[in-house]
């Protein structure tokens, strides 16, 4: 069986956060701490993290995960961007990558073991978690998706790929609201946190 690989998109400048959302504090651990962490207990592996500005930083905070870092140059081209460089740095047995935001740490390990179990299944080509009605992340990308995402305009961003072709996207209900708790703001980070 091929393994499923954990990408972590980092790479956001955090304008409105105003500091790296992968080093915000959560638990007793980071943003990015509780992804990889998240990743490794559903079993996804290799792992990748595409960072930017914040690599320094990052790797200050996390010395054991630098070997998993991948820097992108270019963080102003988008999401999809960030996610061609995680892809790019996996190796060629890979079956699939599970892409996770670092803004959305309240995922559960469970909705990502959904995910793989969904796509070994079915062999389907994207796999997307719905909690009541509405699709969230992270989203599970087949092999034989990764050149489209390579070859999509990236300012379409990888929703172009998931539209194309609706019948290869399958949806997988899932009982975890985290899949919709994205943190873009001190507001939004406050209220996560119960401080608001």
């Amino acid at each position: 069986m091929r393994p499923i690989a954990g990408i972590v998109l980092a790479a956001g400048e955090s304008r409105r956060m105003g500091t790296p959302k992968a080093l915000l504090p959560i638990g007793g651990e980071t943003f990015l701490g509780r992804a990889i962490r998240l990743a490794r207990e559903a079993g996804l592996g290799p792992l990748r993290i595409v960072v930017s500005r914040a690599l320094h930083a990052v790797a200050e905070a996390h010395p054991e995960l630098v070997p998993l870092l991948v820097a992108n140059p270019h963080p102003e081209q988008g999401q999809l961007a960030s996610l061609r460089l995680g892809l790019a740095a996996l190796p060629p047995q890979v079956d699939g990558a599970v892409v996770h935001l670092v803004d959305h740490p309240l995922v559960s390990a469970e909705t990502v073991r959904a995910l793989v179990r969904a796509r070994r299944a079915a062999e389907a080509a994207i796999v997307v978690p719905v909690h009541r009605g509405r699709r969230g992340h992270p989203v599970l990308f087949g092999r034989e998706v990764f050149q489209e995402l390579q070859a999509c305009p990236v300012e379409l961003g990888a929703r172009a790929v998931v539209a194309r072709r609706p019948q290869r996207v399958l949806e997988v209900e899932v009982n975890d609201g985290g899949i919709h708790a994205d943190v873009d703001s001190p507001a939004d980070y406050a209220t996560m946190m119960g401080d608001a």
